[in-house]
């Protein structure tokens, strides 16, 4: 059955809202909405990021049958600049569902990384792009035995976690965290808050205050 494409992905989110989700640690968003869209943290960054996220952008899905990568082309044809192709495999690990040649034409288009419940290969090339990022669950050399099936712009789940097209994705060394689109505008300045109220915790323990007071513990009982 060929590769099937249910619609365009849904209008995206503004620019400036998802810059503004670029200074919020995935911790942040994650406590906010209590994990429920936390992503499997098996699912790891294939290079140490260290300082900001460096996955973020809207979903545009790729639902992929077994040992099929038909979708995954087919989702980089119809993404856009600032987009992260999302890859459904069932979280199976024996065959790449992407590699270096897909992933350098996707990043041409601008699109800005990979979130993977499945197989990806050539990780010596990905791991060294700073400007498109991979978050994947297995890494294996064997590629992929056919290209005609599959769903683009199909609800996934990725790691547990629901994914629709035009949800924000944001990926740092932590993990990954899926922002539903229309929770984003009134999401975005509970998160600012919250780091900012982290900045100030950590300015007043460099100043010596404990833990018990920046963070007002209750009083333990003794003897």
């Amino acid at each position: 059955m060929p590769t099937r494409i249910i619609a365009e992905t849904p209008p995206r989110l503004s620019a400036d809202l998802i810059r503004r989700f670029a200074a919020v640690p995935v911790a942040v968003v994650v406590d906010l909405l209590e994990g429920r869209t936390q992503v499997d943290p098996a699912i790891r960054p294939l290079r140490r990021i260290a300082g900001g996220p460096s996955l973020l952008g809207s979903a545009v899905t790729a639902l992929c049958d077994p040992k099929d990568y038909g979708a995954v082309h087919h989702a980089i044809a119809v993404a856009q600049a600032g987009d992260v192709v999302v890859i459904d495999a069932g979280g199976r690990g024996d065959v790449a569902m992407i590699g270096d040649l897909l992933s350098t034409a996707a990043r041409r288009k601008g699109i800005v990384g990979l979130l993977a419940d499945a197989a990806v290969r050539d990780t010596g090339i990905l791991g060294r792009w700073s400007d498109f990022s991979v978050f994947t669950r297995h890494v294996t050399a064997r590629g992929p035995a056919s290209k005609d099936g599959g769903t683009v712009n199909a609800p996934v789940t990725i790691g547990g976690a629901p994914v629709r097209p035009g949800d924000l994705i944001l990926g740092d060394d932590d993990g990954v965290v899926v922002i539903p689109r229309e929770a984003a505008d009134g999401l975005i300045a509970r998160a600012e808050e919250r780091a900012q109220a982290e900045i100030g915790w950590e300015k007043r323990l460099s100043a010596g205050e404990t833990t018990l007071a920046v963070f007002g513990v209750p009083d333990a009982v003794r003897g």
